[in-house]
Parts: structure tokens; C-alpha cells; sequence
């Protein structure tokens, strides 16, 4: 998912920028070391914890979707989403919220609803079965 990191890593900077934000100020927002948010920028980093992702969000008042390359809009808008179909977009939305699965999952744009699905049944039933459920 290289193109996603490297959008990550370009709009990081940007809306650091934007807000008129060092590298050592923001990272002192999130309680991260500078090195980490030029790793960020660099695109070195392939794995952001996703409540740094939540708290960059808050900070530069966009959605976590469009930091992470989901999303063109800066807002959760549904028409300008990662995902080619809402439903799938909304289906991925609620796999991403989910933090037991969010790290298991890496979805295709054109995938259809019903594949997203799928996916989704089938993970949260491995997770049932972990728990003894």
C-alpha cells in the first residue's frame, strides 16, 4: 500500500504547514518525539498508531480517512471517499473504527459491498472464536 503512505506522508506535512506548526510543536501536541513526525513526513512509518491519527485529525480539523490517503475531501464526506461504492466505503468505515480488525484489514478500492462484507462477517466470527464465544 505504498501509494497510501506516501499521500499519508505528503498531507501530514501539509496540513503541519497549513496550521504553521514545526515539526517539534506538533509533535509536542501529540506527546511524540520531532524524529517521529519527520519519520511521518518521510514516509518512513507505515503504521501510525490510530490515535495519533485521531489526535493529527483533531488538530488540523480533517478527517483521519483523508490524513491516511482514504479520502480526497478533508471531510468525512461519503461522495469524495477512497471507496469507489458508499456502501463499501461505509462497511470499511466501520471495520477502520473497530479496533480489533482495523489491523487486519487492507481493502481494494473496487472491492463490492458484498465481498466487504464478507470480510468483515468472517473476521469479526475469528474474533468470536477467540474470545471463546
Amino acid at each position: 500500500m505504498k501509494e497510501s503512505k506516501d499521500i499519508m506522508a505528503i498531507r501530514i506535512k501539509a496540513l503541519r504547514k497549513q496550521k504553521n506548526l514545526s515539526q517539534e510543536q506538533l509533535a509536542d501536541l501529540l506527546g511524540l518525539q520531532k524524529s517521529a513526525i519527520a519519520k511521518y513526513e518521510n514516509g518512513r512509518v507505515i503504521n501510525i498508531k490510530r490515535s495519533t491519527i485521531a489526535q493529527m485529525a483533531k488538530i488540523f480539523n480533517c478527517s483521519p480517512s483523508y490524513i491516511m490517503g482514504w479520502n480526497e475531501n478533508k471531510t468525512n464526506d461519503q461522495n469524495q471517499s477512497y471507496y469507489f461504492n458508499p456502501e463499501t466505503s461505509k462497511i470499511a468505515q466501520e471495520i477502520y473504527d473497530n479496533k480489533e480488525l482495523s489491523l487486519l484489514f487492507d481493502a481494494a478500492r473496487d472491492a463490492e459491498p458484498e465481498d466487504l462484507q464478507t470480510v468483515h462477517s468472517m473476521l469479526m466470527a475469528l474474533k468470536r472464536k477467540e474470545k471463546g464465544e
